[in-house]
């Protein structure tokens, strides 16, 4: 399966990867509205320590914590082996939050629920990596 891998010696920390994914994932696919009226949190987050800097998303592990503590079922592995949040199913219990040892899934504060990198299924390439002016996100199966 493919996955989005940072490369941290070409990271900048721009954030334009968390620009990039709150816009993909807005209801109007506009960037300037995604931040001021939809308030969409992007599902990736550059981590920076001094000159060090990295985006994080979901790792869409082989045998996911996630999926274990989800008391809905609304965790679940799709077809192609992505780890994806039904959020319909989800009831905000925070236990997939709470389970993920890397940290990347978020609460949705608009919408109640647990959200998380779900690496653009409907695009070919996630927008956070099509969006990174340096290529500091490569996204290839290993």
């Amino acid at each position: 399966m493919k996955r989005v891998y940072p490369v941290e010696d070409y990271c900048m920390g721009c954030g334009l990867c968390e620009v990039a994914c709150a816009t993909e994932h807005s209801k109007s696919k506009d960037i300037v509205k995604a931040y001021k009226e939809e308030a969409v949190t992007p599902r990736n987050f550059v981590e920076r320590k001094e000159y060090l800097s990295y985006s994080i998303n979901c790792r869409h592990c082989e045998e996911p914590s996630c999926i274990e503590a989800c008391i809905t079922g609304a965790v679940d592995f799709d077809e192609d082996g992505r780890v994806l949040i039904d959020q319909a199913r989800c009831v905000a219990c925070w236990s997939c939050i709470m389970a993920c040892p890397f940290g990347v899934i978020k609460r949705d504060t608009v919408n109640n629920v647990s959200t998380k990198c779900d690496q653009c299924v409907e695009r070919e390439t996630p927008a956070c990596v099509q969006a990174c002016p340096n290529r500091a996100l490569i996204y290839e199966e290993r």
